[in-house]
């Protein structure tokens, strides 16, 4: 079982900066990939960046150049650093890991992110 946990969310100006942490424990031996998705009001949750075990990153198009995922191995946390927020990225955020031995993906619980215009 892997436990994660988030932090960081809150209400910004739209322009401002917010970042967001995760925090795994329990049997993180084995996690290939982190990430955060995000998923807002009566739309379905997508993906908003990952990053692999070996430091390999991917974003979706609407975050690329805004958003920079990050993690520190050492506390076994990943951070999602957001700037230039927009009223859109308005979304409940949540932090995935995939469990390489397990075949299984986690999810935190979530972390509310609203962005003022």
């Amino acid at each position: 079982q892997v436990q994660l946990v988030e932090s960081g969310g809150g209400l910004v100006q739209a322009g401002g900066s917010l970042r967001l942490s995760c925090a795994a424990s329990g049997s993180i031996f084995s996690i290939a990939s982190m990430g955060w998705y995000r998923q807002a009001a009566g739309k379905q949750r997508e993906l908003v960046a990952t990053i692999t075990s070996g430091g390999r990153t991917n974003y979706a198009d609407s975050v690329k150049g805004r958003f920079t995922i990050s993690r520190d191995n050492a506390k076994n946390t990943v951070y999602l650093q957001m700037n230039s927020l927009k009223s859109e990225d308005t979304s409940v955020y949540y932090c995935n890991a995939f469990h390489a031995g397990y075949g299984t993906n986690y999810w935190g619980k979530g972390t509310l992110v609203t962005v003022s215009s």
